[in-house]
């Protein structure tokens, strides 16, 4: 179980427990997943083609779809190889920013979260209305390129 301590207002030393404060829960799995998608970009090379998740739309249809080389983006933004990446997918550069961005204000939070409990209610809210915004903002191609197909 994983237990933080921190001081009150009063100086008084308190545990918070993750079990009992769900934000801090979804922050964690929420930066363990965003950690996983870069470690699986970082190790999968787009040089030797060796990813082992396919499009399914294109394996399907035989057309790319709006995703079809975010992977490979990833890993050459990884590597510093940012034009090539936008070249394999011109949303990847986006959707990075995104996922890295979310990392960062995963982190952010759950700190401000931890220390500054009377504040935790318009955190919440704060986090919610900014992240809904950056993930419209990231994800808005994809998500016209599914009304295109009607």
């Amino acid at each position: 179980m994983i237990h933080w301590l921190r001081k009150n207002d009063e100086g008084t030393v308190t545990q918070l427990h993750l079990r009992n404060e769900p934000y801090l829960v979804i922050n964690l799995v929420f930066t363990i997943i965003i950690l996983l998608i870069i470690a699986y970009a970082g190790i999968f090379s787009p040089d030797k083609g060796n990813y082992p998740i396919l499009c399914i739309h294109e394996e399907l249809t035989g057309e790319p779809c709006a995703s079809c080389g975010v992977s490979h983006s990833f890993s050459l933004i990884l590597r510093g190889r940012i034009a090539e990446a936008y070249e394999l997918n011109k949303y990847g550069m986006g959707l990075f920013i995104f996922f890295m961005s979310q990392f960062f204000l995963r982190i952010f939070f759950s700190r401000y979260y931890i220390n500054y409990p009377g504040i935790r209610r318009q955190l919440i809210l704060f986090d919610i209305t900014g992240s809904s915004l950056i993930f419209l903002i990231a994800f808005l191609p994809y998500i016209l390129s599914i009304f295109r197909w009607f």
